[in-house]
Parts: structure tokens; C-alpha cells; sequence
């Protein structure tokens, strides 16, 4: 099971408004271990950034001016997500801002692109309904150290997320180990020819049981007039 964690920082909060992706961070998960691989790049938006991101990310678009625009990074962003499972913390703001950018290159969106998306920000409302379900929140929740995130970062997020994201779903690594468990024992049996069982104890009725079982079969055929689907009918019991 391939993971990809991401989150992005971007010009401003509203790509309708022509607002741009300026950085995106992912890390990899696999079988719900991090690989130590990642995806990290600033992006060159070509238009200026809020004064209000800026203070969020501390990203400004002197940093940026020598930086790739989003059509140089794009086929190896592609290649690095391309089937595998989205986790993102409030999916729907970077998946908007990335569908758009991808968009505006003619290229697959990201439901063309992975496999799905985890909204983490969505499961941990469900998880603690009215509790605060920031990154921080779930940091300091899940006793994660976040001592070192003094402004948002990408890569840092990404990093961050994922380790909130496995312990926000501790717990499934017995269920997915059950279930290889059962698959590699059912391969193993087929590998190696049928294996010995002991023989199972048949109980059989005895002959008080089998009265009363007639016995309740004959009343059911009385009161339908001779009709019971569990006892062959008798010639005197047909209905003209």
C-alpha cells in the first residue's frame, strides 16, 4: 500500500481568484512505514503574494524569482504521486490548487493521476467531534513534537502530517496483518498439497428425536391440509 503525504503552500487562500501553488512538500509512506523518500520544490508563481501568506509561510516572491514555474516541475510531481493514495490535511484547498495548476496545462487532474484521498482534517472532526483539529492540535494530541514549525512549511507539514496521520490510525496495522496472515496461510496450504485435519464428530439424532421431528412435521401438514414442503405428501392428503 503506497502512501504519498502532501501539503502545499501557495500565493494566497483562493486559486478561483488566480491565486497560485508556490511550494509543495510529500513524503512516501509504504505499508504505513516512511521510506525516507520525498518530493520537495518551490515554485516561481509568476504574480505576487499576500502579505498575509507571506506571514503564514515566510515565503516571498524575491525567494522565488529564480525558481521553476509549475509546467517544469509538473511530469515529476506526476510521477511521484501517480497511483498512490493522497493524505492530505484539508484536501479540498490543495487538491483545488493543484487540479488548477494542472489544469491550466492541459494535464490529468489528481483523481486521474491517484488511487484517492484521506482528509485527515475530516477524520479528526469525526474522531473528537468539537475538538480543535488543526495540525498543532493533533501534534500536541498525539504528543508529536512540532517544536521546530515556527511558520508552515511544505515539506515540514508533510512530515508532520504523517506521523499524526499514523497515529490518528494506530491500531489498522493488526487488521492488515491479520488479513496477509490469512492470505499467506491459504497460499501456503495450496503450495504444499492438502493439510491433515481432524476428523470432524458427527451427531446424529436419535430415535426420540426423530419421533418428535415427525411428530411436528405431521402438525404442520394438518393445519395446511395436507401440504408440509418437509415431508413427502400422502395420497389421501391431495387437495382436489
Amino acid at each position: 500500500m503506497r502512501q504519498i503525504v502532501l501539503d502545499t503552500e501557495t500565493t494566497g487562500l483562493d486559486w478561483r481568484n488566480g491565486d497560485r501553488v508556490i511550494e509543495i512538500g510529500c513524503v512516501e509512506l509504504l505499508n504505513r512505514s516512511l521510506t525516507g523518500r520525498h518530493f520537495h520544490v518551490f515554485i516561481n508563481p509568476g504574480r505576487g503574494i499576500d502579505a498575509e501568506a507571506v506571514a503564514v509561510h515566510g515565503i516571498t516572491e524575491e525567494f522565488l524569482a529564480d525558481k521553476p514555474k509549475f509546467g517544469e516541475i509538473a511530469a515529476e510531481f506526476e510521477d511521484f504521486v501517480r497511483d498512490a493514495e493522497l493524505i492530505i490535511h484539508n484536501a479540498s484547498f490543495d487538491v483545488g490548487f493543484l487540479d488548477y495548476e494542472l489544469d491550466l496545462l492541459s494535464r490529468p487532474k489528481l483523481d486521474q493521476i491517484c488511487s484517492g484521498v484521506i482528509d485527515t482534517l475530516k477524520m479528526a472532526k469525526e474522531q473528537n467531534p468539537g475538538k480543535k483539529a488543526s495540525l498543532d492540535a493533533l501534534c500536541d494530541r498525539f504528543e508529536i513534537d512540532n517544536a521546530h514549525r515556527t511558520l508552515h512549511g511544505a515539506l515540514l507539514d508533510a512530515e508532520l502530517l504523517a506521523e499524526v496521520y499514523l497515529a490518528m490510525t494506530r491500531g489498522q496495522e493488526s487488521l492488515i496483518m491479520a488479513l496477509e496472515d490469512d492470505v499467506a496461510g491459504s497460499e501456503a496450504e495450496l503450495a504444499g498439497g492438502p493439510v491433515e485435519r481432524k476428523p470432524l464428530k458427527v451427531l446424529r439424532a436419535t430415535d426420540a428425536e426423530l419421533a418428535a421431528h415427525d411428530e411436528v412435521l405431521a402438525g404442520i401438514a394438518k393445519a395446511n391440509k395436507g401440504l408440509c414442503l418437509w415431508m413427502p405428501p400422502t395420497p389421501d392428503s391431495a387437495v382436489a
